[in-house]
């Protein structure tokens, strides 16, 4: 068993979290929060190749019994790119238009993403022990457990970022393994490196999930070309600097950014092939750029452009752009206010939860049995010992970034950089803390080692090591504790409402 611990306790701990996640899957029976976007839209994908409109009683027919589907051909404007949808297709191509079946792809990415963590977290750490604690504590993160048991696209974009980290950290170890082995490191060629590639492919599909993929990609591929310049300086290279720029940028760009953007525009392929012939329907569109003179842009973000002959792009190609550009002025432009939006300042404190379902329960009904009646409620809450202990988490990490050097600290503080503070730019926009969940696996990997610190350093003494473990082992055991206690906020679970006011810790969580 110690020989396959490596192993054993990953899937262990997956297995836990794939019971939290897969439990009642299909309960609520209804459309949760922007699930009456893209499970509708995830149908359209696998019936016609892109997305189609709806009538407003849609959700209606669809969970009726018997089961009404009324998709039109007419195409939908979207703000999103397609794959994540297209992701969310298998589970209703195997199950059907039912809750369950837009559930089940997030709830095996999630279950799935618990399982990467433990193993990431072993490489990363070097400690089985502590990779299975940042997996032990994403499985009880209420944030993650809430967006694997519905169907909005954050959940399936999270896995994709954390098996981009996962793949560039198995990538360094391959690249410093030659590095040792080369005569001369400022003139070794590391060849092809496949699962730099891997991880590009991983990007390019977190950007084809949500836009705010983009700047991960680009903290993830500056991270990944420094770690060639301190491999190339840890094995002996008078100039790492220069090796690097000379050997690695170049084919990292191409590695990262290239398979990226293969993998983001082979997502429109269905919307691309949609009335390719000019008959029929086709995507929102799609057929723009027919006819058309084909000059490009005269702005590009609000800066003025000359206009230069484009005719020799492709007329999909120049409607794809065009597509692109209606999709940038809306994601930029939202400001409609929302209850539940709330400010990236107060994202890493759970300052505004978003409330994903409500039902008020009268006494009588489904198992009520309190007077003053009863609540089942879905609230997008990350377990608060959980991210408090993080946000101590994070302050360590810059620490031992910045004084010790240490290049565990940086590669997690660049994801979390990549991920959390870009939101900062969109002040004015409507925005919401639950997309945050692909920052949890890192915040998961920063507490984790954090608590490795506060168990004690190899070579300690047992004394010592005694005190690290009790210390560590009761904030695990306070953030398990805090997570049972608001789990029937994640799941729907009916409660009686002086229940559901002892969770209510802060005003702004109503």
């Amino acid at each position: 068993m110690a020989r396959h611990a490596g192993w054993l306790g990953p899937i262990g701990v997956a297995l836990f979290a794939g019971l939290l996640r897969f439990w009642n899957l299909g309960y609520p029976n209804s459309f949760v929060f922007d699930e009456t976007y893209y499970p509708k839209d995830a149908w359209s994908l696998l019936q016609q190749g892109y997305e189609g409109t709806w009538p407003d009683h849609a959700n209606t027919d669809i969970l009726a019994v018997p089961q009404s589907i009324p998709l039109n051909a007419a195409p939908e404007f979207v703000a999103h790119p397609p794959l994540g949808k297209w992701v969310m297709s298998i589970g209703e191509q195997l199950f059907g238009l039912h809750p369950f079946g837009w559930r089940f792809i997030t709830a095996l990415l999630g279950t799935l993403s618990v399982l990467m963590l433990a193993r990431i977290g072993r490489r990363l750490f070097g400690s089985t022990l502590v990779g299975c604690t940042a997996a032990l504590l994403m499985s009880v993160d209420g944030l993650q457990l809430v967006m694997s048991r519905i169907g909005l696209l954050d959940g399936i974009q999270m896995f994709f970022v954390l098996a981009a980290f996962g793949s560039l950290l198995v990538d360094r170890d391959h690249a410093r393994a030659r590095l040792a082995a080369a005569d001369d490191a400022d003139r070794a060629r590391l060849g092809l490196r496949p699962w730099r590639i891997a991880a590009g492919v991983f990007l390019g599909a977190a950007c084809a999930v949500k836009w705010n993929g983009a700047p991960i990609l680009a903290a993830l591929g500056i991270l990944t070309v420094l770690w060639d310049q301190s491999g190339r300086r840890g094995a002996g290279a008078r100039r790492p600097w220069r090796s690097m720029l000379r050997r690695d940028a170049g084919p990292a760009l191409l590695a990262v950014v290239g398979s990226a953007l293969v993998v983001y525009v082979g997502s429109w392929s269905g919307w691309l092939a949609s009335g390719a012939g000019g008959d029929g329907a086709s995507g929102y569109d799609r057929h723009w750029a027919d006819g058309r003179a084909g000059l490009s842009p005269d702005s590009f973000l609000g800066v003025s452009l000359p206009q230069v002959p484009m005719g020799w792009v492709p007329a999909p190609l120049r409607s794809l752009w065009h597509y692109h550009s209606q999709m940038l002025d809306f994601n930029t432009g939202l400001n409609q206010p929302h209850t539940y939006q709330s400010n990236p300042f107060a994202w890493l404190v759970d300052g505004r939860p978003v409330s994903m379902y409500w039902e008020q329960v009268p006494n009588g009904q489904r198992g009520c049995t309190a007077t003053g009646g009863c609540a089942a409620q879905i609230l997008g809450l990350g377990t608060p010992f959980l991210w408090w202990a993080a946000c101590f988490a994070l302050a360590y990490l810059l620490w031992r970034w910045f004084f010790r050097r240490d290049w565990r600290s940086g590669a997690v503080l660049a994801a979390v950089a990549g991920i959390y503070l870009p939101w900062f730019r969109f002040q004015e926009r409507t925005i919401f803390s639950f997309y945050m969940v692909v920052l949890v696996p890192f915040l998961c990997l920063a507490v984790a080692q954090m608590l490795g610190a506060i168990l004690g350093p190899p070579g300690c003494s047992v004394e010592r090591r005694r005190y690290g473990a009790i210390g560590a082992g009761l904030i695990v055991v306070a953030i398990v504790g805090c997570f049972a206690f608001f789990y029937p906020l994640y799941s729907a679970e009916v409660i009686p409402m002086s229940a559901w006011q002892d969770r209510m810790w802060f005003t702004s969580w109503i």
